[in-house]
């Protein structure tokens, strides 16, 4: 096998198949043997970026949660108030991550992998949320559609608000009730942001 070159088209090869082999059998049962043999590396060159499963699945994360949010974010439109945006960006963020493949996995499958992230640390990916959000709270705040606070607070409140009903929503759902839908409480979710974010 021919190592690769450290570069991002060569990254996103193996975070291919990375995910591919963890969308098979899991993360616990994945190993870097069977990442490289799937990207067409050698197990030196993945050993060398990534020490473990873990660091490598990790990045796969950041990869896939970040493609989410950019992907839900609407396009600026001319004279729009900004706090729409942000909301619909939001709520369709939560919507497209609670239906990604690789969070069903790790959800079914590995969910510890995701405590870490909810209880002691923030990792990469959620600071890089936390960017995405405080840049459109800024606008918000200039444009004023968004009420004015401190940004950080705003942001880390909103990453909070949504990273719950991302990671806990099939809790509360119930099958039986069409009041208690995914659908009833991405609304909720809607009306709690907006509210939030008004001036």
């Amino acid at each position: 096998m021919t190592p690769i070159r450290h570069n991002q088209s060569d990254a996103d090869t193996v975070l291919d198949a990375a995910r591919d082999c963890v969308l098979a059998v899991g993360v616990r049962r994945t190993t870097l043997t069977d990442v490289a043999r799937r990207a067409g590396v050698s197990r030196m060159t993945l050993y060398r970026r990534w020490p473990d499963v873990r660091t490598l699945v990790g990045d796969l994360m950041t990869r896939e949660w970040i493609e989410i949010a950019v992907g839900a974010m609407p396009d600026t439109v001319p004279g729009a108030p900004t706090r729409e945006r942000i909301v619909d960006g939001l709520v369709g963020g939560v919507e497209a991550f609670r239906a990604h493949p690789l969070f069903h996995k790790i959800l079914d499958v590995d969910p510890e992998l995701l405590l870490p992230y909810l209880l002691d640390r923030r990792g990469t990916s959620q600071d890089a949320l936390l960017g995405l959000i405080s840049a459109g709270l800024a606008e918000g705040h200039a444009d004023g559609s968004v009420r004015r606070v401190h940004t950080d607070l705003q942001a880390r409140s909103l990453l909070l608000v949504v990273q719950s009903f991302a990671m806990s929503l099939r809790t509360m759902t119930d099958e039986d009730d069409p009041a208690l839908t995914d659908a009833a409480f991405l609304d909720e979710l809607r009306t709690l942001l907006e509210r939030t974010l008004a001036p």
